[in-house]
């Protein structure tokens, strides 16, 4: 179980470093615009909040990450931090889908992944 829940964390943190790239790096893209339906003209105003949210993806990935690599030698530290990672991928998810239920489709693609994680991660303990 412990192995199935690693492969989901570690799947969710790759979903969010993508997140980061294309929120931090790739913003203005036509084909990032799509994908969070921004407007050309609308891209430049909100490319300093969207550079800055997507280092919050990256940070999520990064502690999901370290407790992935702690699993094996501090196993209460790594899935402490396995869990806080992915649960707050869930979180922000949930947040999405709660605010703007239009924003279904995104929080299911956002969220999936980071929802499989936590449910192994607490059922392996």
């Amino acid at each position: 179980m412990t192995v199935l829940a690693g492969v989901l964390a570690a799947a969710a943190a790759l979903l969010h470093v993508y997140i980061w790239v294309l929120e931090s790096f790739r913003w203005t893209e036509p084909a990032t615009r799509r994908t969070f339906g921004v407007s050309e003209r609308d891209a430049p105003v909100l490319a300093p909040m969207a550079y800055n949210q997507g280092f919050y993806n990256l940070f999520l990935a990064i502690i999901t990450i370290v407790g992935l690599a702690l699993l094996g030698s501090q196993e209460d530290v790594g899935r402490a931090l396995s869990l806080a990672g992915t649960g707050s991928m869930l979180g922000a998810a949930l947040v999405l889908v709660t605010h703007d239920r239009s924003m279904a489709r995104a929080a299911i693609t956002q969220g999936t992944l980071p929802a499989l994680a936590v449910l192994f991660l607490v059922l392996s303990m």
